[in-house]
């Protein structure tokens, strides 16, 4: 089987995975496509991986024709900073503080840069990428004129035989069927990414189909062991614990208040809710005086955790049922709460709705 069909069949596993657990179990769904779980850690590695072998592209061009392979470079470093965008430069990770400017203009208080920009423009650059780049340029260089002519700018388009990959993805997005979506796309992005560079005509590497299959396996077994990993790495300070165990009886003691209201359907940050919802009161109730009284004064602006993670708000309500708490991630500082309940070491309080 040529390597490119098993390329372009590995990358449309990727939605039909998402789509069988969609349809099959909702919470695993859910968990998986969250941030720092399986899902965004192999889009981290395809990307890391593609940002290598596009280096590698590059080093090997210069060697055989010499000068500067700019597009390659330029290839390389567009995947090496999506990668470390995707992790928001291990934030999360390491647990450090974003400074003050992407606490207060990144909807996601996260030291990225992605979502700073407006969403919509997002969705439009990331349509042109995958349309554009991914569908558009490998089909306007096919003809043989065309291509000696990029060749010689040493211009660098993804192999026709990609175009299904793109193109799919591409629709999908644009379709959105489900929420979430955005996280698979991204991850199918990094693999056609990753094949790209293993099929372009610079690499040294001849692609198999079996190299095609396991350079797939490789990114989703390194997604799942990373999650892994990371998962008992938190820092289990009994004074952040604690701390964090009172910060959530203050928020809940915040929520029973005559003034703070959410409503079904939200799933937020609380310094977005915040400010989204006209709640200023949140910077001056019981959580706000706490976290002032130990020092914490920029966790209290931000409604940051002891991690420096946000606190959050969920209130659910489908087929008359309803569930409503305010949470941190925990010292793991990934999400482990399922859509209607706590879970794994996140620390949060159970509300009451009011009627």
């Amino acid at each position: 089987m040529p390597a490119a069909l098993v390329a372009n069949v590995c990358v449309i596993l990727v939605f039909a995975v998402g789509a069988a657990l969609f349809g099959i179990d909702p919470d695993a769904y859910y968990l998986n496509a969250q941030e720092d779980e399986p899902l965004e850690w192999a889009t981290f590695w395809a990307f890391l991986l593609a940002a290598g072998f596009n280096a590698h592209n590059a080093l090997a061009d210069r060697r055989r024709r010499g000068g500067i392979p700019w597009f390659h470079v330029g290839l390389a470093a567009f995947c090496l900073l999506v990668a470390l965008e995707e992790i928001s430069w291990g934030q999360r990770v390491l647990g450090y503080r974003a400074p003050e400017f992407f606490l207060e203009r990144n909807y996601q208080q996260e030291f990225n840069l992605h979502n700073i920009v407006d969403g919509g423009l997002r969705r439009t650059l990331m349509l042109l990428i995958l349309a554009g780049y991914g569908v558009l340029a490998p089909l306007a260089s096919a003809p043989r004129t065309v291509r000696a002519w990029a060749d010689r700018l040493r211009i660098v388009t993804p192999p026709p035989a990609l175009v299904p990959t793109f193109a799919t993805a591409a629709v999908i997005y644009a379709w959105y069927p489900a929420d979430l979506t955005g996280e698979w796309v991204e991850c199918a992005m990094g693999l056609a990414f990753l094949y790209a560079a293993l099929l372009d005509r610079a690499s040294p590497a001849r692609l198999t189909a079996g190299r095609a299959a396991a350079a797939a396996l490789a990114v989703a077994g390194l997604g799942i062991v990373t999650t892994g990993a990371l998962d008992g790495i938190g820092t289990r300070d009994a004074d952040r614990l604690a701390a964090a165990r009172r910060e959530i009886a203050a928020l809940a003691s915040d929520f029973s208040g005559p003034r703070l209201h959410t409503r079904c359907g939200i799933h937020k940050r609380l310094y977005t809710f915040m400010v989204e919802y006209g709640q200023p009161y949140l910077r001056a109730g019981e959580f706000a005086r706490l976290a002032a009284s130990t020092g914490a004064e920029e966790r209290a602006t931000y409604l940051l955790d002891p991690w420096n993670s946000p606190y959050w708000i969920r209130h659910k309500c489908e087929g008359g049922r309803v569930s409503l708490f305010v949470y941190s991630f925990g010292p793991n500082r990934q999400r482990d709460s399922s859509e209607w309940e706590l879970g794994g070491d996140d620390i949060g309080a159970n509300l009451q709705p009011r009627r």
